[in-house]
């Protein structure tokens, strides 16, 4: 029997026998008393998985038997799965499982349900959610879901509103942004995703026929760099609401009647416009790959959700506001009005910089990697950019879903004449 009473990586993917065996006693000790422990496990048929995909920064293990039981061991190792360069505090998973508990109140049902966390081992058992699809695998086969931008929208109006000053109790707040606070996580954002793709860093990762391409669009461009500039201080400076922190499609679950949202660990307080455009900029690139194949009508719903998601969101969340504001001063006429401007600014600017570090930064994506044709990947490449650039350099004028739809297409205009 292992000695669960100080850490050790338990989630080995180099030794799944020894991982089944020790994930298996781990979770019947510790769903004992809890949510999980209302499961009549049979214990003679229990297995202990390691899928062949999860995410770059912690180890999971799906645990089931075959009565149809199944939970998720979720565990944080001391270096991330992308790098072993790259590390991360082991209380992460505290802070993730937090986090989730949090956000299921405030948006019920659109998260995975935690049933414990452990601040020893710095792992969590959380509802399996294998009856859903990841979003980015589905959108690279090309189906649709028309559910997502009413249920993306739901859950980020929902859970940044009632997260913000103009809601929670202030002190409370203070609280919770102190409580949430991940320098190492909060690091890798800053520099991954709002300084390397335009500095030249050596772990950028540049498509070799795009490389000219991306120097003089992203790294020569002074104006650019002055604008990411303030959207990177923006984010180390501004605790605005409880982000999710990578709110892309690979961090959504989802299936045609229902949307779960997962894998927050980078979750801290900064701007809310950085989750909204998170997900605009992803479902530009799955509208990439579907370019790539001539697919017309994935292409349509790709476009068709980013401005619903967008204009949803601003219906959304100005009802809730008049709802929910608790703060005087957000009450003063005019001010709803100032904060939602302010927060399609920064959507726009942080969809921008997204669009450019999954592009050329350190951390591709499969949507436009996975594209063979060369010339194809170039065209979505620089549809990203572009599109990027208008989003980071022209912010204030993004105010309605066809805007930030608008971009694409003339993105895409732009783009071609460059091949």
């Amino acid at each position: 029997m292992s000695d669960f009473s100080k850490y050790f990586l338990m989630i080995n993917e180099d030794d799944p026998e020894g991982t089944e065996k020790t994930v298996i006693a781990y979770t019947l000790l510790k769903t004992q008393g809890t949510d999980a422990g209302k499961i009549d496990w049979d214990t003679a048929t229990m297995k202990a998985k390691i899928p062949s995909e999860h995410g770059n920064l912690n180890h999971v293990c799906r645990v089931y038997d075959a009565k149809g039981h199944s939970i998720y061991i979720k565990q944080a190792g001391l270096e991330t799965r992308i790098s072993k360069d790259m590390t991360a505090s082991l209380d992460r998973n505290r802070q993730e499982s937090e986090i989730l508990e949090l956000e299921e109140k405030m948006a019920p049902g659109m998260v995975p349900h935690i049933y414990f966390f452990d601040t020893v081992m710095c792992a969590s058992g959380m509802e399996d959610c294998s009856d859903f699809e990841v979003m980015r695998d589905a959108m690279l086969e090309h189906k649709t879901f028309p559910r997502f931008a009413e249920d993306i929208s739901t859950f980020m109006a929902r859970t940044l509103l009632l997260s913000s000053d103009v809601v929670m109790d202030h002190k409370e707040k203070k609280e919770l942004t102190r409580r949430f606070i991940t320098p190492d996580l909060c690091d890798i954002t800053e520099k991954l995703v709002l300084m390397e793709p335009y500095l030249g860093s050596s772990r950028n990762n540049v498509f070799p026929p795009n490389r000219e391409f991306v120097e003089k669009e992203l790294y020569r461009d002074d104006a650019l760099h002055l604008e990411v500039s303030k959207l990177k201080f923006n984010f180390m400076t501004n605790a605005q609401a409880l982000l999710h922190g990578d709110l892309h499609t690979g961090s959504v679950f989802i299936k045609p009647d229902a949307t779960k949202i997962f894998d927050c660990e980078f979750g801290t307080f900064a701007p809310m416009g950085y989750d909204i455009g998170n997900v605009v900029a992803n479902m530009i690139f799955a509208y990439d790959n579907g370019l790539s194949a001539d697919d017309d009508v994935f292409c349509s719903w790709c476009l068709d959700a980013v401005e619903k998601t967008i204009d949803l969101f601003i219906s959304k969340f100005s009802t809730l506001y008049d709802e929910a504001v608790t703060e005087p001063m957000a009450k003063v006429p005019g001010f709803k009005e100032y904060y939602i401007d302010s927060i399609l600014r920064d959507t726009a600017g942080y969809a921008g910089t997204e669009l450019h570090r999954r592009t050329v930064g350190m951390a591709n994506v499969v949507d436009v990697t996975s594209i063979k044709d060369e010339r194809k990947r170039l065209l979505a490449e620089r549809i990203n950019i572009l599109a990027g650039k208008d989003y980071i350099l022209h912010q204030g004028r993004f105010k309605t879903g066809k805007d930030f739809v608008d971009a694409v297409l003339n993105a895409r205009e732009a783009a071609v004449k460059t091949l």
